[in-house]
């Protein structure tokens, strides 16, 4: 099957051409095509599987990539110096092939990236929550999977993926597929997940969530209870499962 790269710094992944945006894949993240025509790709992404329409201009050839932004954006400039007007701004998670090193940036074919914002895809990071928190006032985004916007499930999958854990895109897939249930006499630990009806939110410590949420509007920390207590009230009903992923364990 033929592979294919994002080529634009953030591309809505459409139910249908012209449709509705599912989700988002960002720059150098890989697609495999399962077919094309009238300018539109369907695709199914590499990192999670989500299949979905893009556009055919937003993808280029299927290259090597070495390295990832871990920030929560940075820009792309076309020579190695901070004072010249940037190609573009990048999302966390965009990926890229490094050349060689310039000062402090990285010589990419798409131009030059600050170093202080990048490393290599390989080891992941460790901790998901610390991942998670870089995205604190991003706006919240229905369906959103960048820097620039985000919904709660893509701040769950942005932090797994970096630390090399497989994760589906949308929350009720991953209430399934992430971890093991955790029982009623269990306490919550840091890096575990609370599932709600349509609704997913990291465990920051015994008193504390992180999520992109609507009350907030943006990625945003919260009581434990004092969230738990407001969803609930707001119509959207409890808490449906607690979830620890197995490198937690």
């Amino acid at each position: 099957m033929e592979q294919r790269q994002v080529a634009v710094p953030v591309a809505d992944l459409l139910d249908a051409p012209e449709g509705e945006r599912a989700r988002q894949v960002v720059m150098g993240q890989h697609v495999e095509i399962l077919g094309n025509g009238d300018g539109w790709c369907h695709v199914r992404a590499l990192a999670d599987g989500y299949v979905g329409y893009l556009c055919s201009s937003m993808l280029g050839k299927a290259e090597e990539v070495t390295h990832r932004v871990t920030a929560r954006s940075t820009h792309i400039y076309p020579e190695a110096d901070f004072k010249v007007r940037e190609i573009a701004a990048l999302s966390h998670g965009s990926r890229f092939t490094v050349l060689r090193e310039v000062g402090r940036f990285f010589a990419a074919p798409q131009g030059f990236v600050p170093k202080a914002h990048v490393a290599p895809l390989n080891p992941p990071e460790r901790d998901p929550v610390t991942v998670a928190a870089r995205f604190e006032g991003t706006p919240y985004l229905w369906g959103g999977n960048s820097g620039f916007g985000i919904d709660c499930s893509g701040l769950v999958q942005a932090a797994c993926l970096a630390c090399g854990i497989d994760c589906p895109g949308d929350s009720g897939m991953q209430a399934e597929a992430l971890g093991r249930e955790i029982g009623p006499g269990e306490a919550l630990r840091r890096n575990d997940l609370l599932f709600w009806k349509g609704h997913v939110a990291w465990v920051v410590d015994e008193a504390t969530l992180l999520h992109a949420n609507v009350f907030h509007m943006a990625v945003a920390f919260e009581g434990l209870g004092e969230a738990i207590t407001r969803i609930e009230a707001q119509g959207d009903g409890p808490v449906t499962v607690r979830k620890r992923l197995e490198i937690f364990e």
